[in-house]
């Protein structure tokens, strides 16, 4: 191990230490039951159960295993909301204290099960449901973020300048809300060889995508996307009518917000590009396997090579002390933002997408950059260290980037103390929340935060999996 990455990993070692974290085993009893009682669970999975079970007898760290057995379960225990519609499962999906459907929190809330649906049909059944309705959703508004499980109800930001409409919570136009519907649809198709998603509905959905992809590349004008909030809250708000700050066509789309809701400052956002030129060639896949459609297909394929080409030509910056890497944000006229976002998907996350390898030269140029403070939304204090964002504000670290490290790296320790570093983070409530202070976990926001859970329990059980003895 080079020194590089010993100082960064032991750094992360010793704030899991500073922050209270008890290195021995100790009785699982000896920590509260914080879990939702069996009676008030909103859907029970026998294999998750099991996967509980399984960790829970075998991890010596009983925080751990306690934490585990909170975490992974919270998007079932208290999140679905599962029905028949017209003989096809429907499953709403709150993120947690909002009562609303993200697209991309949706599927970043089930992904982590897909890897049990085998054994459980109704889980399988459950997930079926979230793809279905979020089918539904991208044919009512591809544009828009966030619905509600009614199309009649209005919500707090009715008064958006935007084509608000019934049924949205939110109409922000983020590239990886639509990117994160073929993730999921996708990933459960090559889990189960279960084609009963890829309905007439489902293709409408996938050309839809590529046409809003197309239309935001604004190769021929603005495109019909603006969005205007009368607020004080700088983020929410997109300058120039709504358009946002100008940008030179040339092949990448551009994402109005960020994966965090917050405005973009240049809008070709590289990460989401990366992740959309994944999720195309997803959608050819399917589109050519289930559908046979070629047209749609070589449509797919042909922007996603050309959403590559141009990131290779523009997506990079020549940082002063660690070279040529990634930048968060560019605008085709050489304008760039050199940052990450602790949001998915950010910089860090490109190999959990799939659009990296974990040893890409340029991938690791950029995460030495990211898990760094030359990264200004990068924070370290006696509680943790680790990325956050201008979403909650500075010194506010969001355990999505944490789990996002040990789910992206190569090192044992680092893995390791990255899972250390969440234990340490709770702040005595025993579940993840969607940031806390790097100096006090215990000072934090959304006490219920599904997707940090399951996120969280994706790590654990990734980890127990392949790399066991690191959870002794």
């Amino acid at each position: 191990m080079n020194r590089r990455c010993f100082i960064a990993q032991s750094g992360l070692v010793t704030a899991g230490v500073a922050a209270g974290l008890p290195l021995f085993a100790r009785n699982l009893q000896e920590f509260p039951p914080v879990r939702t009682p069996p009676a008030d669970r909103r859907f029970t999975s026998a294999a998750v159960e099991a996967a509980i079970k399984k960790v829970q007898q075998s991890v010596g760290n009983k925080e751990l295993a306690w934490l585990f057995g909170n975490c992974f379960p919270n998007t079932l225990d208290t999140t679905v909301e599962f029905s028949m519609v017209n003989g096809r499962p429907d499953t709403y999906v709150i993120t947690g204290d909002i009562d609303a459907m993200w697209l991309g929190d949706s599927t970043a809330q089930v992904w982590p099960y897909l890897s049990l649906v085998k054994e459980d049909a109704q889980l399988r059944q459950l997930i079926a449901g979230v793809i279905n309705r979020q089918t539904q959703n991208v044919l009512y508004d591809p544009y828009a973020n966030a619905f509600y499980k009614e199309r009649d109800k209005v919500g707090e930001w009715k008064n958006d300048l935007t084509d608000m409409k019934p049924g949205l919570h939110e109409r922000k136009w983020e590239i990886d809300s639509l990117c994160y519907t073929v993730r999921l649809a996708h990933g459960y198709w090559k889990t189960t060889g279960d084609t009963s998603v890829f309905n007439d509905d489902w293709k409408q959905a996938a050309a839809l995508i590529v046409n809003t992809f197309k239309e935001q590349q604004r190769k021929e004008g603005k495109g019909p996307y603006k969005f205007e909030r009368n607020t004080s809250w700088a983020t929410d708000g997109v300058p120039l009518g709504g358009y946002g700050y100008p940008v030179k066509p040339n092949g990448l789309i551009c994402s109005t917000f960020r994966p965090s809701d917050d405005a973009t400052i240049y809008l070709y956002l590289i990460p989401a590009n990366y992740f959309a030129v994944v999720s195309l060639r997803q959608m050819a896949g399917i589109v050519n396997a289930v559908y046979k459609d070629a047209s749609l297909a070589q449509q797919c394929t042909a922007l996603a090579d050309e959403v590559a080409g141009a990131l290779r030509q523009h997506a990079t910056a020549v940082h002063p002390q660690l070279g040529k890497i990634l930048a968060y944000e560019v605008n085709g006229m050489g304008s760039y933002n050199l940052m990450d976002d602790a949001n998915v998907p950010s910089l860090l996350s490109l190999p959990y997408l799939g659009a990296v390898s974990k040893t890409d030269p340029l991938y690791l140029a950029t995460r030495r950059f990211v898990l760094s403070e030359a990264n200004p939304f990068y924070f370290k204090g006696t509680a943790g260290e680790g990325i956050g964002g201008p979403h909650v504000g500075v010194d506010m670290i969001w355990p999505l980037s944490i789990i996002m490290r040990g789910l992206t790296s190569t090192s044992d320790a680092e893995i390791k103390a990255c899972i250390n570093s969440l234990v340490a983070s709770h702040g005595d409530t025993g579940f993840m929340h969607e940031a806390f202070h790097k100096n006090d976990a215990k000072k934090f926001t959304r006490k219920w935060f599904a997707w940090a859970n399951t996120l969280f329990g994706e790590l654990v059980w990734e980890t127990f999996n392949r790399r066991k003895a690191l959870l002794a």
